[in-house]
């Protein structure tokens, strides 16, 4: 499976950026897919995960202002990020594994090549 990101950028504290990833490959082999962070200094974490049944999972700090979502007949997923802190400076990345469920980055087996988010004024 192959994952390309896009959309990351610079963005003021308040303001909202979309983050796209598209897969190729394997695809039919994926169950669940996600976007996981990681901040300088920090252990990469899973922000969002939709799995092929819908269940979806977002840690604690994203949520109700970072909204996940995927289209599976075009093997595309979204990031809808809202509200953004400067917490949230990272790089980001697409992630997709065969389990039906995954909340933390080491669940994903594929992952992109990540697209940075910076948020600062």
């Amino acid at each position: 499976v192959q994952l390309v990101e896009s959309g990351g950028g610079w963005v003021q504290p308040g303001g909202s950026l979309r983050l796209s990833c598209a897969a190729s490959g394997n695809i039919f082999s994926i169950n669940t897919m996600g976007w996981a962070r990681q901040g300088p200094g920090k252990e990469r974490e899973t922000v969002a995960s939709i799995s092929s049944d819908g269940s979806i999972y977002y840690e604690d700090s994203v949520m109700g202002r970072f909204f996940i979502s995927r289209d599976s007949a075009k093997s595309t997923l979204t990031l809808q990020m809202n509200s953004l802190k400067l917490e949230d400076t990272a790089m980001y990345y697409c992630a997709a594994t065969e389990f039906a469920y995954a909340t933390v980055a080491s669940n994903f087996d594929s992952w992109g090549q990540g697209t940075q988010v910076t948020v600062s004024s």
